[in-house]
């Protein structure tokens, strides 16, 4: 063979090109094997992101003088052109290209040539998912915040109406003490802004970028890594661009999307803890709400069943999201860096996560507040509040016995003494089938001569919430400022 001769490649290193990767390899990728790597049949969500990507790299090229102006608007023209194709479902998904970043890439390249091959210059598989994840997941972030928004803004508007309801609050299941309904609701309220407090942590962390670091160890190219943060708008709040700082660090970790799974893990805590509440709340024995029966449904065997089954299922909902959050925390622990193929599998349970939640949370805040009637402004349906039912409840279970211990107190006795004589008169009224307030005042006097009439209004259910007015408390005029307050917030 003569020593200026270049041997044609074979027909397997062909085949070996065809998948995105150099000529060293001698044989194709088994059918097998490419059904368990490929990834395009769920990242393909990634599209828009990776497409914003590689608009902000293709202008930087261009800038920096890497990319002619000819190959600039050519990739820009292409890639308006595979947009139109993916939104109207014409794009031609290939397995064969493995990903969603394979795929748009070699449809650019049909389209424009030589141009969609100078695209990648500069860039890395690696840090380009690494930044298409970081879109996608500020987006998704910015419309979770919202939907906890809309249901806090049900959660108030149930509570506006239900100031001076009462019910029975508990600590360990059993009757404690009363409280307004209202402010029962805005422990949640409460919750779920904190909920949304962290996400937006969660969201400047995210919104850094990753595109530049190349494989691992950065690029040769002079590439404006700041230009395509402003591009793609990871800045901070003063305008400034974030930049992974590091490049191993930037292609390889994922605790950004741990982050984001382990608050949205909270989120689901907290919606559980409320579901658990309705369900209970729901049932035949309490009977305190009726949800509306477009959240509820049947049984196929007993006509009279009304099941909670929106509420169940976001309780077991919770499970899962847990689940994927424990998933990977566990991805990540044994990797050494720089990237790993691992990391392929963070995405799954991260679009499963953002899904679940986003559902979640746009069903409770109907569920929870109804819909707005355009005729009449008002909203309709939602949770319907049985009044009488928490009242009646209210006034089983002794729970104003600690109303009666603080009257004692402001006549002068200490609290443990308080404390005990009390307890001896809860004693009597369950012996006598009475609440405290039904106790007469003879009988009271009995345990302390110190009681007086005015003792009733202590005991009355009003009186003991009005009793509790210091901030945070369940007095209603403390209710109306928080209300106050959470609007303001949320208008």
């Amino acid at each position: 063979m003569p020593e200026n001769h270049t041997p044609q490649p074979s027909a397997n290193q062909l085949a070996a090109k065809s998948e995105g990767w150099s000529a060293l390899f001698t044989e194709p990728m088994s059918d097998l094997v490419k059904r368990y790597t490929a990834s395009v049949f769920f990242d393909q969500r990634l599209w828009q992101a990776d497409i914003a990507g590689s608009r902000a790299h293709a202008r930087m090229l261009h800038a920096v003088g890497i990319l002619s102006a000819e190959d600039e608007t050519a990739i820009q023209r292409g890639l308006d052109q595979i947009s139109e194709e993916i939104a109207s479902g014409r794009f031609e998904w290939q397995l064969d290209l493995e990903d969603v970043h394979l795929n748009i890439e070699a449809r650019l390249t049909a389209l424009v040539g030589d141009a969609g091959k100078r695209l990648h210059t500069g860039r890395s598989r690696n840090d380009q998912v690494a930044t298409d994840v970081r879109l996608w997941l500020r987006g998704e972030i910015d419309g979770i915040h919202a939907l906890l928004l809309d249901v806090q803004r049900a959660l108030v508007g149930v509570a506006e109406q239900n100031i001076e309801v009462i019910l029975p609050g508990f600590t360990h299941l059993q009757v404690a003490q009363p409280v307004s309904f209202a402010h029962h609701l805005l422990a949640y309220v409460e919750m779920f802004k904190r909920d949304a407090e962290r996400l937006s942590d969660v969201r400047r962390r995210t919104n850094v970028l990753p595109l530049g670091a190349a494989a691992l160890a950065g690029t040769s190219y002079p590439l404006d890594r700041a230009m395509v943060a402003r591009e793609l708008g990871m800045v901070d709040a003063d305008g400034q661009p974030q930049i992974c700082q590091n490049s191993l660090d930037a292609v390889s970790d994922r605790d950004f999307a741990i982050e984001f799974s382990a608050a949205a893990a909270l989120v689901m805590v907290h919606v559980s803890r409320l579901s658990e509440e309705l369900i209970v709340w729901m049932s035949q024995n309490f009977g305190f709400i009726r949800i509306a029966d477009r959240f509820t449904t049947g049984s196929s065997i007993m006509p009279q069943k009304k099941n909670p089954d929106v509420p169940e299922l976001a309780r077991g909902k919770t499970g899962r999201v847990v689940g994927h959050l424990m998933g990977l925390i566990t991805l990540m622990k044994g990797q050494p860096l720089a990237y790993n193929k691992d990391n392929q599998e963070d995405k799954e349970p991260l679009f499963d996560t953002v899904d679940t939640l986003r559902d979640t949370l746009r069903i409770f805040a109907e569920m929870i507040g109804g819909q707005l009637n355009p005729a009449t402004g008002a909203r309709e349906g939602g949770i319907t509040v049985n009044a009488a039912a928490m009242r009646q409840a209210a006034l089983r279970g002794y729970a104003t016995a600690t109303d009666l211990a603080d009257y004692l107190v402001k006549k002068g006795l200490p609290f443990r003494d308080a404390h005990e004589t009390v307890a001896h008169a809860v004693r009597i009224a369950i012996e006598r089938g009475v609440d405290l307030g039904e106790l007469q005042l003879e009988d009271l006097q009995a345990f302390n001569p110190a009681i007086a009439a005015d003792v009733f209004e202590a005991l009355s259910l009003e009186g003991s919430l009005g009793a509790r007015n210091t901030l945070g408390g369940t007095a209603p005029a403390q209710i109306r400022q928080q209300l106050a307050t959470h609007q303001r917030r949320l208008t």
